[in-house]
């Protein structure tokens, strides 16, 4: 078992209940956690039945050591917040911290295709679009700005920059608004938006978009136009990565992304990859470098998209940091 991470562990262990209690569970999980998992369970091969034995094994032993304590437990934390803070300050901590029991709405859009959520908020006040874009994924809201007007963009993209945090009460008249055609799970959270959240839309839009917006806000707002660009990480930046991270990095890469990639990598981002090979599996790339044929620029800064966007998502699992202009992203 020790070959297998927590990810494909889980999904071993779903592929173990079968379909019907797999899909209960299931119902339970956000976009990302159902899409890993997914992806975790398509890619499970040669699983040898003690294997299966072993995760059920610590599963159930996880299982004995989970006590009751936090069911039903909304009563119990209004109680003690009202009764240490007052009712008046109680109000919005309870509030925050509850909010993901009560509402439904903008989880849905998680869901949804980017065109789609595009067309759906296209019309909403700016303010509005900017917020429900810090809430999704950075991948998804990226390919939901590209979706958007060529004109909305910089103002959103500020807008979210901006963003620090939205009062519960506001963030629920809000989702009541999306919820008026949706039905979903719950907003997790109400902590959004910030430099650090535009600069990971801007990361994975095309380039074309990318260089739009920036140039916008390089005009009309040069100082947040530094601070976005300093928290931006691009394909160059892997190159930043310690070796233990690009290794890992590299596991999760096809060959055919990362020969695509590289064709528009600088020379020091090509060294470190090299070095992180074998003597053998570095010169076969060399030689396919050297032998490969031109590649459309928008195709090789496709294939660095995906890459950073795995990169991502290794940091979001812990398995990998990424840093970038002197500062941890993730």
């Amino acid at each position: 078992m020790d070959e297998l991470d927590g990810i494909d562990r889980a999904g071993l262990l779903l592929l173990a209940v079968g379909q019907q209690y797999a899909a209960q569970v299931l119902k339970f999980l956000g976009p990302k956690e159902v899409q890993m998992l997914g992806m975790a369970m398509a890619n499970l091969q040669n699983i040898r039945g003690e294997m299966v034995g072993k995760v059920v094994e610590t599963f159930l032993e996880h299982i004995r050591d989970q006590t009751a304590i936090g069911l039903r437990s909304d009563d119990y934390i209004r109680g003690v917040l009202t009764e240490a803070l007052g009712e008046d300050k109680a109000g919005s901590v309870i509030d925050r911290i509850l909010l993901s029991r009560n509402s439904r709405g903008i989880e849905q859009l998680k869901w949804m295709e980017p065109r789609a959520i595009s067309e759906l908020i296209r019309l909403e006040h700016p303010q509005i679009v900017a917020i429900i874009l810090s809430m999704l994924d950075p991948a998804q809201a990226s390919a939901v700005l590209g979706y958007l007007p060529e004109g909305m963009r910089p103002d959103i993209v500020m807008r979210i920059a901006s963003l620090e945090a939205i009062q519960p009460d506001a963030l629920k008249e809000l989702d009541s608004i999306m919820e008026k055609q949706l039905s979903g799970k719950t907003v997790k959270s109400s902590s959004v938006g910030g430099v650090a959240k535009a600069a990971e839309i801007l990361n994975l839009v095309e380039s074309s978009v990318e260089a739009g917006v920036m140039e916008f806000l390089e005009d009309k707002a040069p100082d947040l136009a530094v601070q976005i660009q300093d928290k931006m990480f691009v394909f160059d930046d892997l190159a930043k990565l310690d070796d233990r991270s690009i290794q890992t990095l590299m596991r999760d890469i096809s060959t055919d992304s990362l020969l695509l990639a590289m064709r528009g990598a600088d020379e020091e981002l090509k060294e470190k990859i090299f070095a992180n090979m074998s003597r053998r599996a570095a010169e076969m790339l060399r030689d396919d470098l050297e032998a490969a044929p031109p590649a459309k620029l928008s195709e090789v800064e496709a294939a660095q998209k995906d890459i950073l966007q795995i990169a991502r998502r290794l940091a979001d699992a812990g398995e990998i940091t990424l840093g970038g202009g002197g500062d941890e992203l993730i």
